[in-house]
């Protein structure tokens, strides 16, 4: 957590969102500032919603992305061009996974087969200026939850999560227009505000069931299992000759991704949000060293060699979608969606 202070600033933000769930009896809910702006501008005709984006707006920009994502994924000469071509289209988190899929594959990743989408759009004061809105689709036969932001007079996709197996998107909250309600950043109606969840999470996925803030994120493949494999691969690194071998750590970060947070039937919140991951091994005696570190074949597009001889470093860019409780009802939030993959390397 070094992007926010690592754990002693975590664990006094864990400790405060505890608190409040501690004392739901003792404290109203506050409404969100971004309900509140819904309900003062909620008496629009349905021909003429006064939102910042309509539901025909973002349906027609869902489909302009998708044939020109399609398009990119071509076989085409991108060398040189890329970070040109991607800024146009994507963003947030979405833009380092789309460039390793790119550098990864010769520029020539898979192309995806879309579904029909289901649109969620909140309804924003005309005057905002970063409008957003999600879509649930399948991709490639997969249930996938899209998040489509606005800047600069350009639609861009910047979160894109897989629906875990099981997993069910929670029911929205809608209006009689049939558009959604974005929740704040900082909205106190929830277990978790959505500008804290990244960092709670980066905490359990770090720190695991023993942590400050695992009681607020349901055990599971990517939480507290994440940390258990953390845990276990520091041992065995650092065991791996007579001498001694290598020394190992694995840091999540919320960095500066957004977040994008939809209001649930239920009071809570769907919170999309992405993290990065760095994962560390130094080689810490001279049999290590001469031993040297395997690259794995994912990072060797990154490094082209199987092996480097003192430290390998590996960037992992994750994206997930958490159904958050509301505070009324304090209970774990549940991760239950996930897209990622590693998106730069380096070594020496």
């Amino acid at each position: 957590m070094r992007a926010y202070g690592r754990r002693k600033v975590l664990a006094l933000a864990a400790g405060v969102l505890a608190a409040a769930t501690a004392c739901t009896g003792n404290a109203p809910a506050e409404p969100s500032k971004a309900a509140a702006t819904s309900s003062a501008s909620a008496s629009p005709s349905p021909s003429v919603p006064m939102t910042a984006v309509t539901q025909a707006e973002a349906t027609e920009e869902f489909f302009k992305f998708t044939a020109t994502d399609d398009t990119l994924r071509a076989p085409s000469e991108f060398q040189g061009r890329l970070d040109m071509e991607l800024k146009d289209v994507v963003t947030g988190g979405q833009l380092p996974l789309t460039a390793a899929a790119f550098l990864s594959h010769d520029f020539a990743p898979a192309r995806y087969r879309w579904g029909t989408p289901k649109l969620f759009v909140p309804r924003f004061a005309p005057t905002e200026q970063a409008p957003w809105f999600s879509a649930l689709v399948t991709r490639d036969g997969s249930p996938t939850l899209l998040t489509f932001a606005k800047s600069a007079d350009r639609w861009r996709l910047s979160s894109a999560a897989e629906l875990l197996p099981g997993q069910e998107v929670p029911e929205i909250q809608l209006d009689a227009d049939g558009y959604a309600t974005a929740v704040a950043p900082d909205d106190k109606t929830v277990t978790i505000s959505p500008q804290f969840m990244g960092p709670v999470h980066a905490s359990v996925a770090e720190t695991g069931a023993a942590g400050p803030t695992a009681g607020l994120l349901a055990p599971g493949p990517y939480t507290t299992e994440v940390a258990a494999q953390i845990a276990h691969l520091r041992d065995v690194l650092k065991n791996s000759t007579e001498q001694g071998g290598y020394s190992y750590d694995s840091i999540f970060s919320a960095d500066n991704f957004p977040v994008y947070s939809l209001r649930t039937k239920d009071g809570g919140a769907l919170i999309q949000y992405s993290l990065s991951r760095t994962s560390t091994t130094t080689a810490v005696t001279k049999a290590a060293e001469d031993e040297g570190i395997s690259v794995p074949e994912p990072a060797q597009w990154a490094l082209g060699k199987p092996k480097v001889r003192k430290t390998l470093r590996l960037i992992e860019t994750h994206q997930y979608a958490t159904v958050v409780p509301p505070l009324k009802a304090p209970a774990a939030a549940d991760v239950i969606a996930h897209d990622g993959a590693l998106t730069r390397a380096s070594g020496q």
